[in-house]
């Protein structure tokens, strides 16, 4: 069976499934959860990245504007977050993988690197959102693999000509098989920072422990390697140019 395959009527299920009634924010304080005890380290593991513009990026036109549209003040804050005329948005949900047999890689949009959700690395990124839209970006990983996985560093990174993390309201949210969503907010203010490792999905001892990283840097993913000790290789990436 094929990844798609399970987004099928009657498969919908396996992917979207969990309480999304309920939600764990994890923390500084609070920083970790364990997918075992919560019966939820198997089936498909789905994480989802959004963003949004932060409203005082926008402040200065707007207070010009509310003299003369008063009524304006009663919108929401965020109405405007997802303009694409007023700024270009690009963050990228991305995945470093090592597996028990000790192969490692990485799943991202750079390079067409998406994956596979059946076969290693059992990681697999359904494409890429360049323009924040409401769903933003989703990868999904396969827990019933779980004995061949080790370790899984999920990150965020911008793309070029991008405004900085300050400038963007961004949370990666993980949606187990079984129990609440996890939310991790990316929240901290970075203004030179390009990268941060969000969260570290680990198998010790058997069991699928979720830790929130949230550690900006001021490098790509060359730099997120270094600093969690990857060891692989890396090269400059671009993408190509896309109609809007």
């Amino acid at each position: 069976m094929g990844f798609f395959d399970g987004l099928r009527p009657g498969r919908a299920a396996d992917f979207d499934s969990g309480n999304a009634a309920n939600s764990i924010e994890l923390t500084k304080r609070h920083s970790q959860v364990s997918l075992t005890k919560q019966d939820a380290a198997n089936g498909h593991l789905r994480i989802n990245l959004t963003w949004r513009m932060r409203t005082s990026d926008f402040s200065g036109g707007q207070r010009e504007s509310l003299l003369r549209h008063p009524f304006k003040a009663l919108r929401p804050p965020e109405v405007i977050g997802h303009s694409q005329s007023m700024v270009n948005v690009d963050l990228d949900l991305g995945c470093l993988y090592e597996l028990a047999d000790g192969s490692k890689g990485v799943v991202q949009p750079l390079g067409g690197l998406l994956g596979d959700i059946n076969a290693p690395p059992y990681v697999k990124l359904t494409g890429d959102d360049r323009f924040g839209s409401g769903s933003g970006e989703t990868m999904y990983v396969n827990l019933d693999h779980r004995d061949a996985i080790k370790r899984l560093l999920v990150f965020v990174y911008i793309y070029d000509q991008t405004p900085a993390f300050d400038r963007t309201h961004a949370i990666v949210t993980l949606y187990p098989s079984n129990g609440p969503r996890i939310e991790i907010g990316l929240d901290e203010r970075h203004p030179q920072a390009r990268s941060c490792a969000v969260v570290m999905i680990e198998n010790v001892k058997d069991e699928i422990l979720v830790r929130r990283e949230v550690r900006f840097v001021y490098g790509f993913q060359g730099e997120l390697d270094r600093l969690y000790g990857w060891g692989l290789q890396w090269g400059r990436g671009y993408k190509s140019k896309v109609e809007r």
